[in-house]
């Protein structure tokens, strides 16, 4: 049996509009892949297709080698954070947690419920009367206690504060450190992602325009710092994905590989925001 999920030639059409066209993609067991786009790139029509929200107009989903369609025990692997839930709103968030274990008998309930003290989320309150922060936290934590093989998470920090978004990611880590699985995050928010992706996947026109390891992005070019004067002429000739300044100061994205280092200059690893910018600006 083939572990991961297999996306095969899948097209997707809205009337004369091509959301996706004849996509094909692996996202491969126990790994975090980042799925990068603009607004509108086919992120989420991929997501709800996995999920068999939507159902494809060409090309199949397979999940460890079954196909996806119409299929509870497939579908049963997959636990989608979407950014919108069918779930009522005069639902208490305690009664959220019992219903996902329905679904998923091996949701974890005190988990839950240590996440939920931790973040502070009153669970006998109405999930309409939580701010959208909290109800964000409230499917966080239904996603991370969930025993899903493949979570799938749609902007997942929407309408979190720093302090939350921090500690949500350090808790996705723990999770999945502690319980190695697949885990796929749409998220606009690249520069608070590119330290735990493991894999980047970036869509653009409903195609994919870029699917690798996270180490080869960053290896496809490079950061230099140093006085303003040295980084232009530095970058005379250069590919250049951008150029920032501070004071006297001047940081550039370059494209390309780094050539014998200068002394004067600081290198660092690619900026992958930068990156994607460039990539889907072209």
């Amino acid at each position: 049996m083939t572990n991961a999920i297999e996306v095969k030639n899948i097209s997707m059409r809205f009337k004369d509009v091509y959301a996706l066209r004849d996509i094909s993609v692996r996202f491969e067991e126990n790994r975090i892949y980042g799925l990068l786009g603009r607004n509108g790139a086919g992120k989420t029509t991929l997501l709800n297709l996995i999920d068999n929200r939507l159902f494809s107009t060409g090309g199949a989903v397979y999940i460890d080698g079954l196909a996806a369609k119409e299929n509870d025990r497939a579908l049963s692997k997959v636990y989608f954070m979407a950014d919108t839930q069918l779930i009522p709103d005069d639902m208490k968030v305690k009664d959220l947690f019992k219903t996902t274990q329905c679904f998923y008998p091996g949701f974890d309930m005190s988990y839950a419920l240590r996440l939920a003290d931790e973040y502070q989320l009153n669970t006998k309150k109405k999930l309409r009367a939580l701010s959208t922060g909290y109800k964000t936290i409230a499917k966080l934590i239904c996603t991370l206690a969930t025993d899903a093989k493949y979570l799938l998470l749609d902007e997942p920090v929407l309408g979190l504060d720093a302090n939350h978004r921090d500690k949500f990611y350090r808790d996705l880590l723990e999770n999945y450190g502690a319980s190695p699985r697949t885990i796929i995050i749409s998220t606009h928010l690249i520069e608070e992602v590119s330290s735990i992706i493991e894999q980047v996947v970036i869509i653009k026109n409903g195609t994919i325009l870029l699917d690798k390891p996270t180490e080869e992005v960053q290896q496809m070019g490079y950061s230099v710092s140093g006085s303003a004067a040295d980084i232009e002429h530095y970058c005379a000739d250069k590919n250049i994905l951008s150029m920032q300044s501070l004071g006297g100061l001047k940081t550039a994205c370059v494209l390309g590989k780094a050539e014998v280092p200068d002394a004067r200059l600081q290198y660092t690893e690619l900026d992958l925001q930068q990156l994607f910018i460039h990539l889907t600006n072209q």
